[in-house]
């Protein structure tokens, strides 16, 4: 169960980076959806950490 999710928090973070990349290509000026893109990264990004650290400090990742 772990595992999958971490895979599934991955696999959003690559989405919410290619999303950031369109829109970044697609209005290169300053845009609040590639800034919310960002911030949606890094919460992932975080998210990712502490289910790492989990997995490896309760041994179900080895």
């Amino acid at each position: 169960m772990l595992k999958l999710l971490i895979a599934l928090t991955f696999i959003a973070m690559l989405a919410s980076l290619a999303a950031g990349a369109g829109f970044l290509l697609k209005n290169p000026s300053r845009s609040r959806r590639t800034l919310t893109s960002l911030k949606l990264r890094i919460t992932l990004a975080v998210v990712l950490m502490l289910l790492l650290i989990y997995g490896f400090s309760q041994g179900q990742l080895s």
